[in-house]
């Protein structure tokens, strides 16, 4: 099993910035993707952002060129730099990873969801 613990939400001005971290309580394999996933009130569940080995990297088109997703596999961590923030990015975020673990094969795992909101 996987335990992911997050950090760094609140409440930001619009164009404002905020830093999302996330920890996980093993190592990761970096072939195995980390990243962020977000769901607003009364929407599904969407993908933000994830990183896999080599740098490769998956962005939601709405936060291409605002959000950067980055991990340190040494430090088993996936943090999320979110820039010029708008009010639609206002969400509950959620860390995840999907890893094999020995006698259930490959799983995804979640966070407890950090909730951002943008508002003036």
């Amino acid at each position: 099993q996987v335990q992911l613990v997050e950090s760094g939400g609140g409440l930001v001005q619009p164009g404002g910035s905020l830093r999302l971290s996330c920890a996980a309580s093993r190592s990761i394999p970096s072939i195995n993707p980390m990243g962020w996933y977000r769901q607003a009130p009364g929407k599904q569940r969407e993908l933000v952002a994830t990183v896999t080995s080599g740098g490769s990297r998956n962005y939601a088109d709405s936060v291409k060129g605002r959000f950067t997703v980055s991990r340190d596999n040494g430090k088993n961590t996936v943090t999320l730099q979110m820039n010029s923030l708008r009010p639609e990015d206002t969400a509950v975020y959620y860390c995840y990873v999907n890893t094999f673990v020995i006698g259930l094969g490959y799983r995804d795992f979640w966070g407890q969801g950090t909730q951002v909101t943008v508002s003036s």
